[in-house]
């Protein structure tokens, strides 16, 4: 029997009584259980739902007269993101609050692929590569921590190669960022502006990892 299917959804705060609404449309009447993990919701065919603040509530708790209220109330609060979206082929780094891109960098640089070639060239080949990754990170720290200057930065918001991303936020010049919680990790495409503006919604929405019903 095929296991169930698993995927994500991003939902902001104000949408998300309308999501939950149309999940238990779909999937029948909801048992609700509060997890360290999230609000989990399962359906009465046997899907589950499990939504998750974008953020800590760091004595700032959403209000409402229950759990998904709450929850609602705490995506749609203004906190500030310090993001860094890096992959091989480019890299935007950016505030964000409220699901809105406030200043940014967004540009391109490239990384070699790695080749199957042997002996003295793949040698040759590797070393260009871990240059060119070299450089990326550099470069994109830099322009985090000019970008991230004079804005006050709530939390760290990486996405896309998470090997590149580390990195980047281990560099000398964000130090000062350092002991920020890090928010979840965004799986991105190689960023450009239409990627950073769509994971500026995402990183200020509520994730939800959706289980379809057994089949």
């Amino acid at each position: 029997m095929p296991s169930p299917e698993t995927r994500v959804a991003f939902v902001s705060g104000d949408r998300l009584p309308g999501w939950v609404d149309r999940f238990a449309a779909s999937h029948g009447a909801l048992m609700e259980e509060e997890l360290d993990t999230g609000l989990q919701l399962r359906a009465a065919d046997g899907a589950v739902a499990v939504l998750r603040a974008p953020w800590p509530v760091d004595g700032r708790p959403g209000s409402g007269h229950d759990a998904l209220s709450r929850l609602a109330s705490l995506a749609g609060q203004p906190r500030s993101l310090g993001t860094v979206l890096v992959r091989r082929g480019g890299y935007s780094v950016a505030v964000v609050s409220a699901g809105t891109v406030l200043a940014s960098k967004t540009g391109t640089r490239h990384v070699q692929s790695r080749t199957a070639a042997g002996g003295w060239s793949q040698q040759r080949f590797a070393r260009r590569r871990a240059n060119q990754a070299d450089a990326l990170v550099e470069a994109v720290a830099e322009h985090a921590g000019r970008i991230f200057a004079g804005h006050r930065i709530e939390y760290l918001a990486p996405g896309g190669d998470r090997t590149l991303a580390d990195q980047v936020l281990a560099e000398p010049v964000l130090k000062r960022y350092g002991h920020l919680t890090r928010l979840a990790f965004l799986d991105v495409p190689d960023p450009r502006a239409a990627v950073l503006k769509k994971a500026a919604a995402e990183l200020c929405s509520v994730r939800i990892l959706v289980t379809d019903p057994p089949a």
